[in-house]
């Protein structure tokens, strides 16, 4: 595998630079300073996504993107730092050139490991192969915090911290198998992570099947897991990968609705890349974008998992750096309440204007991690404080950090589902961020935001926070339609076969697209939706759609209208506004006038390349073509658009994993 230099937990930030807050990070301009430009490498000439770059003896530094490439601006004969987890940093003082490139070198170094113990946390020196630097205390985010809830401590002592109690009925060894040694960083966790398995779509034929229908579906945990994975060097579990999440991590550039509607339709109708026999057809709707100031006013509270399986750095230290990214959004209007849980749940700081950043910000800070997991709790209390600030025509939102390993009732998922259920009818939405790796449980992430109104991101590092959290903050954050719903019913008199590619765990039966009753997908402000369908055209030999029975008892046959000879299918919509419960639908007709795939859209072939790598990855029965090399230059051709670069990772991992 190539030697990706992208570090997955955010330590990097962390320990290199101590509380590093990206939004604060604005230099003082004065007539002295100058723009600064580069690229930071590797010794084999890789660019270094996320290393820091930073002014000697000031509180100023960029990440590199994710081509390594740099801007800051700073003075002559000021110092520049560039460093990174593992490698040796390296000074260099401004001169008269305003590009610097550097090389970065491997080194090993003393890294300290954490012991998580009943009374606080202790630190042992551990040799491993890779590189760090003593954090330096940042007295900017060292406040005191006072105060006592149930189950809560918030000591005055410097350095103030937060502790929560247990239950009182939690035996001594109960506490102490909580209490587990965690290696600030491990070349390869041990895996104990859960995924809800599912079997692949299969090919099914209009005549017997006429509707295809289903819930849309936002989230993109599953490629920022998958990321994580290939950057780790470890092989991805096929049940992590969830297709329709790996497309929509990526946006595309379709048109904004016009008039009243939330979002725009667009569809597109080419060939498969992966079986040149059959055709692909995708479906894209684009949520309308809100301007922040016409922005309902947020009533957010933020339900953190301090529990012991929680002191990894890139889980409670990520998670804070994170929603400090969040924070840093607000306006006056919004309100911020936090709620944490361990063996009890506790709230830390009740609804506090967006205005007060620095007393959010403190009341994060002082958290820290240790006990066992009383989710169940930390959820009623947290649904509790946003119904009891509820704003009527406002954007009311739990957001839960965890790393999903925690208990409600006997702690299954069933349990789970039937309280996000019932919480979800107070009209409070909920988004699920995912931290950490080894004990990650995407499969009760996945539970809660499936049925909670919710939307799910696994944040691996510290850039992908600032994607979710800061750059697409309206889009993830406010819903502008909830209940979303697709049908779809294919003319037979040119479909002999489909399958919808990915969205296993969304498919709705006929009868649920206009049940108002039933829960779909929620769509934020700017967010793009897309959708795969591979379809088998009347005439064609196919492999893989199988032989479809005749039926004895229902017969459906095309229609002779000669008037449909042209289309394809329909496609119908249904919504409802994010405070309404009634339905609204749209309609839409798709033409069968396939194109060649050459001359196909550049967003169709990108999106079209991502589905085959993650059927590629899940080593799906149902794709003639594998070659890794094919997939490549498909999404190379579809390259375009990538103004952050994240189209530009994708052909990196791609890169690598050459299977």
């Amino acid at each position: 595998m190539k030697n990706l230099k992208i570090f997955s937990s955010g330590i990097a930030m962390l320990l290199l630079f101590g509380s590093f807050d990206l939004k604060t990070s604005a230099l003082q301009t004065t007539e002295t300073q100058k723009t600064i430009t580069g690229t930071v490498s590797d010794t084999q000439n890789t660019p270094v996504p996320g290393a820091f770059v930073s002014i000697k003896g000031t509180n100023t530094g960029v990440q590199t993107d994710f081509n390594g490439k740099y801007t800051i601006k700073a003075k002559e004969n000021q110092i520049l730092v560039f460093g990174f987890l593992g490698m040796k940093s390296k000074e260099v003082k401004i001169g008269k050139t305003n590009v610097i490139n550097v090389i970065l070198e491997d080194e090993s170094m003393q890294l300290e490991s954490v012991v998580v113990t009943a009374t606080g946390v202790r630190k042992e020196k551990r040799s491993l192969g890779y590189a760090t630097q003593k954090p330096s205390a940042d007295k900017a985010y060292k406040r005191q915090l006072s105060g006592k809830v149930a189950g809560v401590q918030i000591s005055n002592a410097s350095p103030s911290r937060i502790a929560i109690r247990g239950n009182s009925n939690l035996q001594k060894s109960e506490s102490e198998s909580k209490s587990h040694r965690y290696d600030t960083m491990s070349p390869a966790p041990a895996t104990n992570e859960d995924y809800d398995s599912f079997v692949e779509n299969p090919f099914e034929t209009p005549k017997n099947a006429p509707l295809s229908t289903f819930s849309i579906d936002v989230d993109n945990a599953s490629y920022t897991n998958v990321r994580r994975f290939i950057n780790n060097g470890q092989t991805v579990p096929a049940d992590a990968v969830r297709v329709e999440e790996m497309i929509n991590f990526f946006k595309y550039t379709y048109p904004q609705p016009l008039n009243n509607n939330p979002f725009s339709i667009n569809t597109e109708y080419s060939e498969s890349p992966w079986n040149p026999k059959h055709k692909l057809l995708r479906i894209g709707l684009q949520g309308k974008n809100i301007p922040t100031d016409n922005l309902p006013a947020s009533n957010l509270v933020f339900l953190i998992d301090v529990s012991g399986s929680m002191s990894d750095d890139n889980k409670l230290p990520l998670l804070k750096q994170s929603l400090k990214i969040l924070v840093q959004e607000l306006r006056k209007e919004d309100k911020v309440a936090i709620v944490v849980y361990a063996g009890a749940a506790g709230l830390v700081l009740p609804p506090t204007s967006g205005s007060e950043k620095k007393t959010i910000i403190d009341a994060l800070e002082n958290l820290q991690a240790g006990g066992s997991t009383a989710g169940g709790a930390g959820i009623e209390l947290a649904y509790k404080t946003a119904q009891e600030n509820f704003i009527n025509g406002g954007n009311n939102r739990v957001i839960l950090a965890t790393d999903g390993d925690f208990n409600v009732g006997s702690s299954s998922n069933k349990d789970m589902e039937t309280l996000i259920i019932e919480k979800r009818k107070s009209g409070v939405f909920l988004t699920c961020l995912g931290y950490g790796m080894g004990n990650y449980k995407d499969s009760k992430m996945e539970v809660l935001s499936d049925k909670g109104n919710g939307n799910y991101a696994y944040l691996d590092n510290i850039q992908e926070a600032n994607r979710f959290l800061g750059k697409e903050f309206k889009g993830s954050m406010f819903a502008i339609a909830k209940d979303v719903k697709i049908q779809i019913e294919f003319n037979p008199k040119q479909v002999q076969a489909y399958r919808l590619i990915g969205y296993e765990n969304r498919k709705l039966r006929p009868e649920d697209f206009t049940d108002d009753k039933i829960d779909a997908g929620e769509l934020g402000s700017g967010h793009t939706v897309t959708a795969l369908y591979e379809i088998v055209p009347v005439g064609v030999e196919s492999d893989f759609a199988g032989n479809i029975p005749n039926l004895k008892y229902t017969k459906t046959e095309a229609t002779s209208n000669n008037n449909y000879n042209d289309e394809l299918a329909a496609v119908k919509f249904r919504y409802k506004k994010p405070d309404g419960d009634k339905s609204f639908e749209m309609v839409q007709v798709i033409k069968n006038t396939p194109s060649l795939l050459q001359n196909a859209t550049e967003d169709f072939k990108f999106s079209a390349a991502v589905a085959w790598f993650g059927l590629k990855l899940r080593d799906s029965k149902l794709i003639g073509n594998k070659n890794s090399a094919d997939i490549e230059k498909l999404a190379r051709q579809g390259f375009s658009n990538d103004p952050d670069g994240y189209k530009a990772e994708f052909i990196r991992l791609l890169e690598s994993v050459k299977i």
